[in-house]
């Protein structure tokens, strides 16, 4: 073979190569996902999974019988061990790990993964993480923090957890450039969809340029995530989720909930125990929901369809 015949064939590769990147970058998440621009596709994530046992009643049954279509699992919490052999048990259940580097309740406290000498800063004077995102700011660092986070995730990989994505409890790793650079390190690390603020929150909240970062580095991610409008969701739990669903946008849609059983149990553990169950309640067993997913043509899905695409496309 001659060199032009050579140099054609490396120039027509390159061509064909740049196609398809132009071609998956006009594509939209739906689509690469194997459905319709035009389809609604809904995850509903039920958040806080072995933080207590009426959680993980509540999540186990929100994922057999109600609505939830993936949970993630708070590691360095009590409960976790039951979660865990559930999610073994069952390895087609989505389940993806609440990385938790706070723990904010008065009586019920839980303290990290990785041994407190590597994470210092971490810990209170008692051993627990400490209660507030702006503690953690304040004594403990970004590097500490992606120990803490990397440890939590080979953790639940130990326990046979198929891990689908990750988030990040209280929004630790999301709310300062620094931890967000330990959140991308561990989504690149153990190549794993997360969740992400749609493009007008991060905006506002001064990272216009924040999932294009993160795409860039070959994350998957929702489209749209609901958070600000949470603010309204205490004058009427099932009204406002209602009114989320019915407003949904054509593609890939992340909702979160924290599913509890109003058991003594969670009673003493959070305030928020009521909201909790009322969440539980609206996506397991009540049939306005149900019905209104059907007639939207709503379409569920959990984080793993995003984690078999991005891991096809970085091979």
């Amino acid at each position: 073979m001659n060199l032009s015949v050579k140099t054609a064939l490396v120039a027509l590769l390159l061509y064909s190569f740049a196609a398809r990147l132009a071609k998956a970058d006009s594509t939209t998440l739906v689509e690469r996902l194997g459905y319709k621009a035009t389809d609604k596709l809904l995850i509903i994530n039920g958040d806080d999974a072995g933080m207590c046992h009426a959680a993980n009643v509540a999540t186990i049954d929100s994922i057999e019988r109600g609505l939830m279509t993936s949970s993630t699992i708070m590691v360095p919490c009590p409960w976790f061990l039951e979660i865990a052999h559930y999610a073994k048990a069952n390895p087609d259940k989505d389940f993806g790990v609440h990385l938790c580097h706070t723990s904010e309740w008065k009586r019920y406290r839980w303290g990290p993964v990785a041994s407190r000498d590597t994470v210092p800063g971490l810990v209170d004077s008692h051993g627990y993480l400490w209660p507030s995102v702006l503690e953690v700011y304040l004594h403990g660092t970004p590097e500490q923090a992606l120990i803490e986070g990397r440890a939590q995730i080979q953790k639940a990989l130990d326990a046979g957890v198929d891990v689908s994505h990750l988030d990040s409890h209280m929004g630790t790793l999301q709310s300062e450039p620094r931890y967000l650079q330990a959140y991308l390190q561990l989504a690149v690390e153990f190549n794993l969809p997360l969740r992400m603020p749609s493009q007008a929150t991060a905006k506002a909240f001064g990272f216009p340029g924040l999932r294009k970062r993160f795409a860039d580095k070959g994350i998957v991610f929702p489209d749209y995530f609901v958070y600000e409008e949470l603010k309204d969701e205490k004058k009427g739990v099932k009204q406002f989720w209602l009114s989320i669903v019915r407003n949904l946008k054509p593609g890939v849609t992340e909702l979160f909930i924290h599913a509890g059983k109003p058991t003594d149990e969670l009673r003493r553990i959070t305030a928020t125990w009521e909201i909790r169950s009322k969440e539980y309640e609206t996506f397991t067993n009540d049939a306005d929901m149900r019905e209104l997913i059907k007639e939207m043509g709503v379409i569920r899905i959990g984080f793993k369809e995003l984690r078999d695409l991005q891991r096809a496309q970085k091979k």
